[in-house]
């Protein structure tokens, strides 16, 4: 029963007395809503998932500097933060391994985890772009990710490895599907061993609307491919969303499942932007059915919640909402 149908439901049981009598209709009505509170309020049990944020979902850094969002993380009861690389701010290739270690014991002095690192540079660089200076670029920014990733303490680093096709820009020149098979397969293997040697985990991520790697097979193919424990799977629940379903995906990608994107959408609209990526409870996903298939596979790592347009006013509300949310979808909340 979705919030609507009960919306109805008490609605209808507001005029009930008229014909049947105040006194039953109310304890019916009550009863029917207490019934529907109990069985929408409870996960099935207690997860031991970790509960993550991306600073996407913080102004930063408009309004609140790196610290400030750490804390505000922490003080709403989030077990780590993913952070992101650029090319303008605190995490950058501005910034030196010195100051990395800085905001990973930042970070440690506030008492909250950097459960990974990502980047949108992989969009305007892509590592299977027709454009040889394109790729180049991509491929050093890839490198100073993984660098970055080790000097912040995270062994999570988020990698996109190719693009057919990227419907937001369009200055971009296609890539036949097999030569960015080719291509996304090469740079790999020209970035692992750094992050072997540092202990980093490059973990590939479900896009979709960039077509390529889209089916849960064609992930495993690609990742079995260069037989190596730090590559694996950064799985996000979203971006697949609009004609599949991540609990269909879960059971097939298995213990490749390295850090996970959860990404609220909604199936209601046709649109292919952002705005199809809703606060967390506020779409289609079966999050039920999502969380138990991530623990049948014995997921335990974070579960970080990816969000692009923080609040305009009162940010700090979509941070404790999340928390809140991510509470009952782990078992966590006795409300």
């Amino acid at each position: 029963m979705d919030r609507l149908d009960r919306r109805q439901l008490l609605s209808y049981a507001a005029f009930a007395p008229i014909a049947a009598g105040a006194a039953t209709s109310v304890a019916a009505s009550s009863e029917t809503a207490s019934t529907a509170d109990n069985s929408l309020a409870r996960a099935t049990k207690r997860y031991s998932m970790k509960k993550s944020i991306n600073l996407w979902a913080f102004p930063y850094p408009s309004k609140m500097n790196l610290r400030q969002c750490l804390e505000l993380a922490k003080r709403a009861g989030f077990d780590g933060i993913e952070l992101n690389y650029d090319l303008d701010s605190d995490l950058s290739p501005k910034a030196t391994s010195k100051d990395f270690v800085k905001i990973r014991k930042m970070a440690e002095e506030i008492g909250i985890a950097i459960s990974g690192l990502c980047s949108f540079l992989f969009w305007p660089y892509p590592l299977t772009s027709n454009d040889p200076a394109e790729r180049a670029r991509g491929m050093e920014l890839a490198e100073l990710m993984t660098q970055a990733a080790s000097d912040l303490g995270t062994e999570n680093l988020l990698v996109v490895p190719g693009a057919v096709h990227m419907p937001w820009r369009a200055d971009h020149d296609p890539t036949p599907n097999d030569v960015c098979d080719q291509r996304a397969k090469a740079a790999i293997a020209k970035l692992l061993p750094k992050a072997e040697k540092l202990g980093v985990y490059m973990n590939i991520e479900n896009i979709f609307f960039n077509g390529y790697l889209m089916t849960p097979m064609e992930m495993v193919q690609f990742v079995d491919h260069f037989s190596s424990d730090h590559l694996r799977v950064h799985f996000d629940t979203g971006n697949i969303m609009m004609f599949q379903f991540p609990e269909h995906w879960i059971p097939i990608l298995g213990k490749r499942i390295k850090n996970v994107h959860l990404k609220e959408f909604t199936k209601k609209g046709t649109d292919f932007s952002l705005e199809t990526f809703r606060p967390l409870l506020d779409g289609t996903t079966n999050w039920p059915a999502v969380i138990d298939a991530f623990d049948a596979i014995g997921y335990s790592g974070y579960l970080t919640f990816e969000y692009f347009h923080p609040y305009a006013h009162y940010p700090e509300a979509l941070i404790y909402q999340t928390s809140d949310s991510l509470d009952r979808l782990l078992g966590r909340s006795s409300r």
